[in-house]
C-alpha cells in the first residue's frame, strides 16, 4: 500500500515540467486526437508515461478542448491536466497597413489557428457581407487595424463577427457625427482615409493631405490622387506585387471607377486599409485653401501644397526635374 501511495503521488502531484522558463505555450488544434496532445506535450514533461496515465484517470482524452494553453515550470500532472482541460488563454493578435482581403487573411491566419483560404472565405460570405451591409468593395473598410484579444481557436467565421462588432463600436456617435457633417457615409470615410493612409507616412501630415481632398470633394473636382490610378493598374492587371513608382498619362486614361482622375468622388472601397490615424485625419481634417499638393524634394516624406493650378505647377515641375534626375521611370 505504501508503495502503491508513492506511486500515485509521484504520479499526480509531483513536477512534471521539462522546460526552463517560467511557461510554456501549447496550441491544442480542433479536431486534435490524444495521441496528438502527447506530440504537443513530449518535449515539455519529465515523464510522459506518468502524464498519459493521470490524463487517462481523469479522463482527458475523451474531453480534449481546442485552444491556446499556458502550463507553468514545476506544474504536477492533475494541474496540467486541468490546465489544458479548461483554460483556454486568449491570444492578442494584430493587423494593419493590407491592401486586400487576401492579404489580411494570410496576415491573419499567422495568428490563429484557422487557415487564410476558410477566412477569405468567410471574409467574403454574401450572407456576411449583407448582415454588414456593405460590398465586395467596402468589405476591407470593416477590419480597423489594432490589436485584439481572442481564442487562438476562433473560427474563420466568429473571427468575421467579431471584427464587424469591433467596426461598430469603431464609429462611435462621435465619429458618426463627424462623418455626417462631411455628407460622406462610414464606407466612403474609410475609402478616403485609405489615399490619405497612401499619399502620406507622415502622421502629422494627414489631417492636412485629408483638408485637400475634403476641399475638392466640395467643390466638385476630381480627387486626381495617384494611389488610387496605381490601384486600379493593379486590380485591372490582377498583379498586385508590381512596384509602381511613377504614375505615366497613359495610366490616367484607365476606365476604372477607381480612378479618381476620371471620376469624380470618393472611389467604391478602400484601395488598402486605412489605420486609424488616416480614419481620424478625415473625421479631423485641416481647414485650409490648399487644392494641390506635391512631393517636396527638399523634404523627403513631405509635400508641397497650393492654393493655385499656377502655384502647384511651379512645385510640379520642381518634382518631375528631381524625378528625371534620378532616372524614376516607372
Amino acid at each position: 500500500m505504501a508503495g502503491f501511495a508513492y506511486y500515485v503521488y509521484n504520479s499526480v502531484f509531483v513536477s512534471n515540467t521539462a522546460f526552463n522558463n517560467e511557461e510554456a505555450h501549447i496550441y491544442i488544434s480542433t479536431g486534435a486526437s490524444f495521441s496528438d496532445v502527447l506530440d504537443e506535450l513530449q518535449p515539455l514533461l519529465e515523464d510522459v508515461v506518468a502524464f498519459e496515465a493521470v490524463a487517462n484517470r481523469k479522463g482527458y482524452p475523451t474531453n480534449i478542448k481546442p485552444g491556446h494553453y499556458i502550463i507553468k515550470k514545476g506544474m504536477n500532472n492533475n494541474d496540467i491536466v486541468n490546465t489544458i482541460r479548461s483554460n483556454n488563454v486568449p491570444i492578442k493578435i494584430k493587423f494593419n497597413n493590407q491592401e486586400r482581403l487576401e492579404n489580411l487573411a494570410g496576415h491573419v491566419a499567422n495568428q490563429i489557428e484557422a487557415d487564410s483560404l476558410s477566412l477569405l472565405n468567410a471574409m467574403r460570405d454574401n450572407d456576411f457581407l449583407a448582415e454588414a451591409k456593405l460590398d465586395s468593395d467596402e468589405a476591407l473598410g470593416m477590419y480597423v487595424p489594432n490589436t485584439y484579444e481572442l481564442y487562438w481557436n476562433t473560427s474563420p467565421e466568429d473571427f468575421c463577427k467579431r471584427m464587424l462588432s469591433e467596426y461598430h463600436r469603431f464609429w462611435n456617435e462621435a465619429r458618426t457625427q463627424k462623418a455626417e457633417a462631411l455628407k460622406l457615409t462610414k464606407e466612403q470615410v474609410m475609402s478616403l482615409a485609405a489615399i490619405v493612409q497612401k499619399e502620406t507616412a507622415k502622421t502629422d501630415e494627414r489631417p492636412r493631405v485629408a483638408g485637400v481632398y475634403v476641399n475638392r470633394i466640395q467643390r466638385g473636382m476630381p480627387l486626381q490622387a495617384d494611389p488610387t490610378v496605381i490601384y486600379a493598374k493593379k486590380k485591372a492587371e490582377n498583379d498586385f506585387d508590381q512596384v509602381i513608382k511613377r504614375v505615366l498619362y497613359r495610366d490616367l486614361e484607365q476606365d476604372s471607377p477607381y480612378n479618381t482622375y476620371k471620376y469624380t468622388g470618393v472611389p467604391p472601397g478602400p484601395i488598402t486599409m486605412p489605420d486609424i490615424s488616416s480614419i481620424d485625419a478625415v473625421l479631423n481634417y485641416e481647414k485650409h485653401d490648399y487644392l494641390f499638393f506635391v512631393a517636396d524634394v527638399s523634404n523627403f516624406g513631405y509635400h508641397k501644397f497650393a492654393k493655385t493650378l499656377r502655384q502647384h505647377n511651379r512645385n510640379r515641375a520642381e518634382y518631375v526635374r528631381w524625378v528625371n534626375a534620378n532616372g524614376v521611370n516607372r
